[in-house]
């Protein structure tokens, strides 16, 4: 049986995976300015942050609607018995319930599954779907499987500054008047598909990501070890790298993927952001 693997484009995978996975991208969508534009393919993070530098505004963004979904859905059956599609987490978005819309017009052929996660949280979810169609699972199997799975997928990041939170509504004025003062950078898990401030560290943020992904080790002494994702938002290399290099010491992944988030993930969180996303068991 051929089975499709699709997910929307706040996944964060990245174009080497996807092509490397044959996974198909549905784009959410980014307003600025009144215009609408496509997450991964006609906008990067960098024009979020001059839109952002030269507005003081942040941008909208949008699921794709029923009829997008039904065109995607349409085109791959043409070619696959079955589509599974990941979805982000339904608690942030309607992209689950347009999903599910939309796969009612093909009579069980296309599996959407509510993540409960974003970014890499998401695509961690859309790779294991890979590897169960490549081991022989049907749809229904692997959309059962990611749904009693989602609640396992370690979905966390530490934002630098908490600027384009407070923009967002999700962060006062005064805890971001204090987090500037105090050099506070807040643990952002998420829990039930909802994200929420687990913890506050104090510090430069290298001091301060290097307590999370200590504090990561500790939590998860069983994990996943295919594979794990360090996803920030245009965080300097050697940040980067810092992180990459604890990683390796404190865990046993066979693959450390980084990555760039995406459009829409930058949107809300910023410039900055990093995080360290695997499964536990």
């Amino acid at each position: 049986m051929k089975i499709k693997i699709t997910s929307d484009s706040t996944c964060d995978l990245s174009p080497e995976l996807v092509e490397k996975f044959n996974i198909g991208i549905v784009p959410l969508h980014v307003i600025m300015g009144g215009k609408t534009y496509s997450d991964g393919v006609d906008v990067v993070p960098e024009d979020i942050f001059r839109y952002v530098k030269e507005t003081q505004a942040l941008p909208t963004t949008a699921a794709p609607s029923t009829e997008e979904y039904k065109e995607v859905f349409s085109s791959y059956l043409k070619d696959y018995d079955a589509v599974v599609h990941i979805n982000i987490s339904s608690k942030t978005s309607s992209s689950y319930d347009n999903a599910c819309v939309a796969a009612k017009d093909f009579k069980g052929k296309v599996f959407p599954v509510d993540s409960y996660a974003l970014s890499t949280g998401q695509g961690l979810l859309a790779l294991k779907a890979c590897d169960f169609a490549a081991e022989g699972k049907s749809p229904g199997e692997i959309a059962e499987t990611l749904e009693a799975m989602r609640s396992r997928v370690n979905t966390s990041f530490v934002p630098d500054a908490l600027d384009y939170l407070h923009k967002g509504g999700r962060c006062s004025l005064a805890a971001l008047m204090g987090a500037k003062i105090l050099k506070l950078h807040p643990f952002i898990d998420m829990k039930d598909g909802r994200l929420y401030a687990k913890k506050k560290y104090m510090g430069g943020i290298e001091r301060c990501l290097k307590a999370y992904v200590d504090e990561l080790a500790q939590q998860y002494k069983n994990y996943d070890k295919a594979r794990c994702f360090i996803t920030h938002s245009s965080c300097g290399p050697e940040t980067v790298a810092k992180v990459r290099s604890l990683v390796e010491q404190l865990f046993g992944f066979d693959e450390i993927y980084e990555t760039v988030a995406g459009n829409v993930v930058t949107s809300h969180c910023g410039k900055g952001t990093l995080g360290v996303l695997f499964i536990y068991e």
